[in-house]
């Protein structure tokens, strides 16, 4: 019985070690960062919103229509 309990004190200490965490030579190269595009350079959706990819007015035009369409108070005039 003590050995069972001793096993089971074991295994439960063992349980709450922290373990290192190496890391690769990418990361401590500093490269971990992947900067992400703009939001007008990607693709529109298929069945989403359209804009043309790169123009960022018409992105921005295509948000503010969004945006016009959730708010309530405009569209209770409709």
């Amino acid at each position: 019985m003590r050995r069972l309990v001793f096993a089971a004190g074991a295994l439960l200490v063992a349980g709450c070690m922290e373990v290192e965490q190496a890391s690769t030579p990418a990361q401590q190269a500093g490269q971990t960062v992947k900067r992400d595009t703009s939001p007008w350079n990607n693709e529109p959706l298929a069945n989403g919103p359209k804009w043309t990819k790169g123009d960022r007015t018409s992105w921005e035009e295509q948000i503010k229509t969004r945006q016009l369409a959730q708010n309530e108070r405009s569209r209770g005039r409709q």
